[in-house]
């Protein structure tokens, strides 16, 4: 395994550049600002080397940006209705930036922090960082922790972690966009996507989910066969319509929800390529990039487009914090928040 390390200087400060790059030549590169993936190079069924996830052309692009390219949002990812968050009967008022609500942390969310960064060992890198009591007004210091490693398999795992000094929420994912067919490519639209799940968050016009746990069964949100992920998409239905396309949360099947389990399949048959997502997540969101127009310019002078990625966010479910009927994603002093999403990538014969 090989490993080279670059800094760049961002507005924000120093930024480490990691890549990982393992005996067949297939890398991630990570980013400490946002402890992000802002590359993977991985084969295609003939052996063809290219790069399948998203990514900006100057690190700098990655502070700030709306589609949260290839980061760690937190210190909760996804959306609290509100910004209101209760803990033994406190009421805490967070920074709205979602319409209504809170997304992703807040506008400094740890996404948009530089993040203490250190290589272990040739093919492991890990990112820490600790979030004051207060930070974006959620209670307690919490200390997070994010470790990426690379395999000679060609299969990237993630450990997300942290413990706090005082109560609060804590819900860790990556948002890396992905593109099999490479990135730059066009739509991921002909992309075929599995997911685990035979029940699914609706939510109000806000994305905000409604308390419902809905079957998939007979709706455009059925993906327990791998489809097309655009066969559906243009449906007339109220999930799809508030998003402009796919921006749910699906209930993972798992018998234990924190037993690691395979939650999605990503397939591109023009190449082979395959992407197969483990985790000990409950739910994860699938966003197939529909505001990704006007973002900033991609790799190699590429300009991406709605639908040209699909983000596979493994986490806790959206608003849980507000839903006693969901997975609690409260953290207490003396607990750990410790999960785990693998990804997987391989190829079978293209077609």
């Amino acid at each position: 395994m090989k490993h080279f390390i670059e800094p760049c200087l961002t507005p924000r400060g120093e930024v480490m550049i990691y890549r990982l790059e393992n005996k067949s030549g297939a890398s991630v590169t990570l980013s400490s600002l946002g402890a992000g993936i802002t590359s993977i190079i991985v084969p295609d069924s003939r052996g063809q080397l290219a790069d399948v996830v998203l990514g900006y052309a100057r690190v700098a692009d990655y502070l700030h940006d709306g589609p949260c390219m290839g980061k760690v949002p937190g210190r909760y990812a996804n959306r609290i209705a509100g910004g209101r968050l209760m803990i033994d009967g406190k009421l805490h008022q967070l920074a709205i930036n979602n319409g209504p609500n809170a997304l992703h942390g807040g506008p400094e969310g740890f996404q948009n922090q530089i993040w203490d960064a250190e290589l272990a060992g040739n093919n492991r890198v890990v990112f820490t960082l600790v979030s004051p009591d207060g930070d974006e007004h959620y209670p307690g210091e919490l200390q997070a922790r994010v470790a990426y490693t690379w395999t000679d398999d060609n299969v990237l795992k993630i450990e997300l972690n942290a413990v706090t000094n005082a109560p609060t929420v804590v819900n860790l994912t990556n948002h890396t966009y992905f593109n099999l067919a490479g990135e730059g490519s066009g739509t991921v639209l002909d992309h075929e996507l599995f997911i685990d799940a035979t029940h699914w968050l609706p939510t109000d016009d806000t994305l905000i989910p409604t308390g419902e746990i809905a079957p998939v069964a007979g709706t455009p949100m059925d993906f327990t066969r791998l489809k097309p992920i655009g066969r559906d998409i243009k449906q007339d239905f109220a999930a799809l319509n508030y998003g402009k396309g796919y921006d749910n949360c699906w209930v993972l099947d798992a018998d234990n929800r924190y037993e690691l389990s395979t939650a999605v399949k990503l397939r591109h048959r023009a190449t082979g390529r395959t992407l197969d997502v483990l985790t000990d997540q409950p739910a994860v969101q699938i966003y197939t990039g529909n505001w990704l127009n006007g973002c900033p310019t991609g790799k190699d002078g590429h300009v991406y487009h709605d639908y040209d990625g699909v983000a596979i966010e493994c986490q806790g479910m959206p608003d849980a914090p507000n839903k006693p009927n969901f997975p609690s994603q409260l953290l207490r002093p003396n607990e750990e928040y410790n999960r785990v999403i693998f990804f997987v990538f391989g190829n079978e014969p293209a077609s």
